[in-house]
């Protein structure tokens, strides 16, 4: 069954954020009113309660319910994948709930420990691999670094681990795991948008989008570029409205959320504020997001 659920699960994976009030409690309606239109589109699949999804300023309950209110929003259109972490006991909880909210898969987010030796790593991933029978995807992210070596160890370790998706953006890298490892997992990118070009260059069947949050359009025709090898096209999406996304978002730490919540309420999709650690965007910059925008008008 996850060999199947690999295989199909190309394209783009769409990336909701959470919506919260202006209290920072749940909004699980606009949750549901979002989810619903992103499913419209045809992403590979959702995945709730990501980082996009503020995952680490939730708590275990609140990930499960906004995992809970996305399968009931995609009304079975398309998986939904939820994300688990912080420590070993509360990601087994995260996953066994979003298991029985019919989550098809989980994305395991690195554990809350920097400097966790790779042995506790392991012992991390198997544990909640070992808590459903959920295909299980790894989020190589920040502290999280493996060496193909290490990823081959996780797959004898983890007999459900399904997906590797990639966060260090390191092409050269990821691709020597992916040489090593070979189809035993299925290959994702995830750091961003802007590295649609590398990481379908070195072979990925799909990547992870922040920008279906706004324009479902835009990350699929990146995709599909992608895995068509054709990065004349690539080139020229990247040029006139990825890159120009991301300079802005790289303004300030979190801005990666920050940025995608303040453009949704633009257009009128109900993503409410970020909650703390992060913070919003500058009133004094909410135009230049309004004209960042305005050149979008294609895709929206």
């Amino acid at each position: 069954m996850n060999k199947e659920l690999a295989i199909k699960l190309r394209g783009v994976f769409g990336f909701p954020v959470t919506s919260f009030k202006k209290d920072l409690s749940l909004d699980l309606d606009a949750q549901r009113r979002n989810v619903d239109e992103m499913t419209k589109h045809p992403f590979c699949a959702i995945v709730a309660a990501g980082g996009t999804g503020e995952m680490y300023s939730m708590t275990v309950e609140e990930n499960i319910a906004v995992v809970k209110a996305s399968v009931e929003a995609t009304a079975g259109r398309m998986p939904v994948v939820g994300g688990v972490g912080y420590n070993t006991s509360m990601g087994i909880e995260m996953a066994r709930g979003m298991e029985k909210a019919g989550a098809a898969a989980l994305l395991v987010m690195p554990p809350y420990y920097t400097n966790a030796p790779t042995e506790g790593l392991y012992a991390y991933y198997e544990a909640i691999g070992k808590a459903t029978a959920l295909p299980l995807s790894l989020y190589s992210r920040d502290w999280a670094v493996f060496t193909p070596e290490m990823v081959a160890r996780l797959c004898e370790r983890v007999p459900t681990l399904t997906f590797w998706k990639d966060g260090q953006g390191d092409a050269r890298k990821y691709q020597r795991i992916m040489g090593a490892v070979g189809d035993r997992l299925a290959w994702i990118g995830g750091i961003g948008d802007d590295c649609v070009p590398a990481y379908f260059a070195v072979g990925v069947q799909a990547y992870t989008s922040s920008i279906s949050t706004i324009a479902p359009k835009l990350s699929l025709a990146l995709a599909d570029a992608g895995l068509k090898r054709d990065f004349a096209k690539l080139d020229d999406l990247m040029k006139k409205f990825v890159h120009p996304l991301y300079a802005f978002r790289d303004k300030a730490k979190g801005y990666e959320v920050s940025v995608m919540k303040a453009a949704m309420e633009i257009l009128g999709k109900p993503a409410g504020p970020v909650r703390p650690p992060l913070v919003p965007i500058k009133p004094d910059e909410e135009q230049a997001v309004r004209k960042l925008l305005d050149g979008w008008s294609a895709w929206l």
